[in-house]
């Protein structure tokens, strides 16, 4: 049986005290995060349910994709959500070295730029490592370039295709607490989990008087 870690241990987080594990606060805010995108159509839906909820949302996303899709990601930072920097081709930090690593993370930030040259009097330069794999050496050099580097509270698995959407839900509702950053995908590979998932996880959380913002 795979082993998942849903939750990011406290000792994680005591480990790694430079990185945003999550946003402690009093006013049942949570962040929810999605990586991966832009992809046409999918995210296209996540900010349409988004919308519905008046929800606010970061979208960490891959600068090949921005590419590709720019009006889909423009739609993203019209819909006032925040955006992060996901690398440009997706690397795994633990193999890749540090300088191809760093120009990767630029090449992508040049992306974002091309499109949204206005978001940098609005936010940080925010950055999530792909697979939440880096080493301390890339840290170290994007965090010289400005970058924040943002993991996760509660990952939600909607890219495995080994379970359900139900499980993914049941992964976010049986952890989260005020000030959760929630991992989701919007991806080719994480719709099939996503479409169950991120429904009912408004829909319960708002119930319950969470709110949702994105990552300043």
């Amino acid at each position: 049986m795979k082993l998942r870690w849903i939750k990011t241990h406290k000792f994680i987080k005591l480990l790694f005290p430079t990185y945003v594990w999550d946003i402690p606060n009093k006013k049942n805010t949570v962040f929810l995060t999605f990586d991966d995108g832009p992809t046409p159509e999918i995210t296209e839906w996540t900010l349409s349910l988004l919308k519905k909820y008046n929800a606010k949302a970061t979208f960490f996303c891959i600068g090949d994709n921005i590419k590709k899709f720019p009006q889909v990601f423009e739609k993203i930072y019209l819909d006032n959500h925040a955006i992060g920097n996901h690398t440009f081709n997706h690397l795994k930090g633990w193999k890749t070295n540090s300088s191809q690593y760093a120009e990767n993370t630029k090449k992508c930030e040049d992306e974002i730029i091309k499109y949204t040259p206005e978001i940098y009097t609005q936010q940080s330069m925010l950055f999530r490592p792909p697979y939440g794999k880096i080493s301390i050496h890339q840290s170290w050099k994007l965090k010289k370039l400005g970058f924040k580097i943002i993991m996760w509270d509660i990952i939600s698995y909607d890219f495995d295709s080994n379970i359900s959407g139900e499980q993914c839900l049941e992964h976010v509702l049986k952890n989260v607490k005020s000030g959760s950053i929630i991992v989701f995908h919007d991806s080719v590979k994480a719709f099939k989990n996503l479409k169950i998932a991120l429904p009912e996880t408004l829909r319960v959380l708002s119930e319950k008087g969470f709110v949702f913002d994105k990552i300043k």
